[in-house]
């Protein structure tokens, strides 16, 4: 059995079966680096500094490359979230119909303020610049599914459904 190089052993065995299944996809292994950000993140819950560096170790990225492609993606989390994570769409379609409103309604029902996760740990709430359901809007996505045509009263359902 090959050894374990030092920045590699920060990733778990399942972390590293399930990026070497990803790496199959792809000529070099540096194209697989979103998908193994996503396993990390599913893994983990977000990417931490040292999560970052075993990656990176891993797919034979320099450290500071795959750092500026994690942070450009906004759905990879490089900080601790809340178990539920509610991406609120402030496209222009949304504000037209009354994302500011339903924003506040957010911020003072769950006590917190855009960037911020619940003393429970149970939401974190960020700002998503399109979630691509302009014909739906207002819209927002919590854990992966998509809510349209939000209201107040469909947003405190919403949250009582992932209580």
């Amino acid at each position: 059995m090959a050894e374990v190089g030092a920045g590699e052993a920060m990733l778990t065995a399942a972390e590293r079966r399930e990026i070497q299944t990803e790496l199959v996809h792809v000529e070099r292994k540096q194209a697989a680096f979103l998908d193994a950000l996503k396993i990390v993140q599913r893994h983990r819950g977000f990417v931490s500094d040292e999560a970052l560096a075993a990656l990176a170790a891993f797919l034979e990225i320099a450290p500071e490359r795959l750092e500026s492609l994690a942070t450009f993606y906004n759905l990879i989390f490089r900080l601790p979230v809340g178990r539920h994570v509610i991406l609120l769409c402030d496209s222009i379609a949304c504000w037209i119909l009354g994302q500011e409103r339903l924003q506040e309604h957010l911020t003072t029902t769950l006590g917190i303020a855009m960037g911020e996760t619940t003393r429970d740990g149970r939401f974190t709430l960020l700002p998503v610049p399109c979630l691509g359901a302009c014909d739906r809007a207002p819209a927002m996505i919590i854990d992966g599914e998509l809510y349209t045509e939000l209201t107040e009263a469909r947003i405190d359902e919403v949250l009582r459904a992932h209580e």
